[in-house]
């Protein structure tokens, strides 16, 4: 009898250990599954976050604008021979997307201070810029993107962006005389497109500004 009730214990003790046994291999698969999902999940964001961060880096690179030419225009002889508007006709760089000019900003930096500009719809492309706008006018656009929507879209399109420097400076000084950029003056303007792009320009003004109505720059 002893013995009967001894082999009876040992056996539920062996079929408490094996449950004992069979939960922990059960937490521990469903722990590893928990982990194994957590690192799907982890790798797929850090690979989706490194795809859009290489596009972005990408996009600066490659939506940028080319400067095709720049010049100074409503030159003033009112007090000193001075520029008052910064003509940049510009295209966008081979291989890049759609560049969309009016979500495009332009920062002047002169030694009389630095100057934000961003694109004025005032009811057309005709639209005189101001102190804190700029306009857009048309050169090349066989499809009116241009027109219709200032974007940059073919490789042949061709807009000219018109900065005006004198309002720009109108509320600073220039030594009691003219607003605009004078003989010999310097400036750098950096055209920075929706996607992050940026282009810097220099722009120049001629020692001699006499009898003339544009220059280069």
């Amino acid at each position: 009898m002893s013995r009967s009730r001894q082999s009876t214990h040992k056996g539920r003790d062996r079929g408490q250990v094996g449950i004992g046994t069979l939960i922990v291999f059960i937490a521990m698969v469903l722990v590893a599954a928990i982990a194994a999902g957590v690192l799907v999940n982890t790798a797929g964001f850090l690979q989706s976050s490194a795809e859009e961060t290489g596009q972005q880096s990408s996009d600066q690179v490659t939506n940028r604008l080319n400067v095709v030419s720049t010049v100074g225009t409503k030159i003033s002889y009112n007090v000193r021979p001075s520029v008052s508007e910064i003509e940049i006709t510009v295209r966008k760089v081979p291989g890049a997307g759609n560049i969309d000019l009016g979500e495009t900003t332009i920062q002047m930096v002169h030694t009389s201070g630095s100057y934000d500009f961003l694109h004025g719809e005032r009811g057309g492309l005709t639209d005189a810029p101001n102190n804190t706008h700029f306009a857009v006018d048309k050169v090349q656009d066989d499809d009116d993107s241009i027109s219709d929507s200032y974007v940059l879209n073919d490789p042949e399109d061709r807009a000219t962006i018109v900065v005006d420097v004198d309002d720009a400076r109108a509320g600073q000084k220039n030594n009691g005389n003219a607003w605009g950029f004078e003989e010999g003056e310097t400036a750098t303007f950096r055209l920075n497109t929706q996607s992050g792009g940026t282009t810097e320009l220099r722009v120049v003004v001629p020692e001699t500004l006499s009898d003339t109505s544009v220059v280069s720059v």
